[in-house]
């Protein structure tokens, strides 16, 4: 029996030893953790708005966008490009709900006349094959703009990949990722529309 209790103490202070380096672990790693996430938002940022010289990532306007599970509102963080304090382009992330492999997450930046300045692929888990091209792929990186690319278009556009009848450039071999994206960019459009009409 006594041996038990002393295992059980020198268990119990193990315990409190570990926690208390894993305490101290995380307050040394959140501010470098935190730092890294914010320089992410800001690189996406920079990748679809065009030329800015404002604070885009801190100059933002939350929008309500809907309700979570408890019923709680959800919202959609939009970052605001200026240029000599003229308005050039809103930036903010839609979710692709419907990837292959589950949800993409896309930074994308829109001109102040609802005009897509470029998409950038924030986060996925799509296939390292076909499906994470997404990432490469022009069209999706913001920097195509040809007549099958995303950048330059509107609402006015027939925002459909190939496949579906529309004029949207798919990947060669893929469509649901591709399919995917297009349905959250244009989603992304009729938020713009809808919060930042004129």
């Amino acid at each position: 029996m006594r041996d038990i209790s002393r295992l059980i103490v020198v268990l119990g202070l193990f315990c409190i030893f570990s926690a208390g380096i894993l305490a101290q672990v995380y307050d040394v790693t959140k501010g470098p953790i935190a730092e890294a996430k914010a320089e992410e938002v800001r690189r996406a940022i920079r990748a679809v708005l065009p030329q800015y010289d404002n604070k885009a990532d801190e100059e933002v306007i939350d929008r309500i966008i809907g309700k979570d599970k408890k019923g709680n509102d959800t919202f959609r963080r939009v970052y605001v490009g200026k240029q000599e304090d003229t308005l050039v382009g809103r930036a903010y992330v839609v979710v692709a709900p419907d990837g292959y492999s589950g949800n993409i997450e896309i930074m994308m930046g829109v001109s102040p006349d609802g005009r897509i300045t470029g998409i950038e692929i924030v986060s996925h888990a799509e296939t390292p094959g076909l499906g994470a091209k997404i990432v490469k792929e022009e069209t999706w990186s913001g920097k195509g703009d040809g007549p099958g690319g995303l950048v330059g278009k509107t609402l006015a556009n027939n925002l459909k990949v190939r496949k579906d009848g529309g004029e949207i450039d798919q990947i060669t071999g893929a469509t649901i990722s591709p399919r995917a994206i297009v349905n959250a960019v244009r989603e992304g459009l009729e938020f713009h529309r809808k919060e930042f009409p004129g």
